[in-house]
């Protein structure tokens, strides 16, 4: 349910003590028929300086901030960095459920860790301008690229 909708619902509930509301239907549907096409499926950002360019791609940064904040955090603590996923599990906020598949929505994650480096990459299933594909290594800057899969030498993300 879009959220103008469930407040529009929510302001037609009835509040303890107050007398009842009644909604007029030609003010539940105005909102909604003035709204442009264009602008509904548009990519909301998340935060300022947001650099995602879709829902997928937020998730897929967020993700790969995650497992980076982990690495960091595992190698203070271990002075090496973890060869697996399932090694990060409890470090900062990565969860055993994040280190369980490789599947995350439209990517698929790649990790590959040694004790001195790491890289991760999230491979999106169609790369395309809102589907970028992304990298990151031990270095914890995160590359992109809208046309093949992302390295080193992609982009930085801004």
């Amino acid at each position: 349910m879009k959220i103008r909708n469930l407040a529009l619902l929510l302001s037609t509930l009835p509040v303890a003590g107050a007398a009842p509301v009644i909604a007029q239907p030609s003010l539940q549907t105005e909102p909604a028929a003035q709204a442009p096409a264009a602008a509904q499926g548009s990519y909301q950002p998340k935060f300022p300086g947001d650099p995602a360019r879709s829902d997928a791609e937020a998730g897929a940064l967020g993700y790969m901030r995650v497992v980076i904040r982990a690495q960091k955090l595992y190698q203070k603590k271990h002075d090496q960095y973890a060869t697996s996923l399932m090694d990060l599990v409890n470090t900062g906020s990565f969860t055993r459920r994040m280190a369980k598949t490789t599947e995350r929505g439209d990517y698929t994650v790649g990790f590959k860790g040694k004790k001195d480096n790491y890289v991760l990459t999230m491979t999106p299933k169609n790369v395309d301008a809102e589907h970028r594909s992304f990298y990151a290594d031990e270095d914890g800057v995160i590359h992109a690229d809208e046309t093949k899969a992302a390295d080193a030498s992609s982009p930085k993300v801004k």
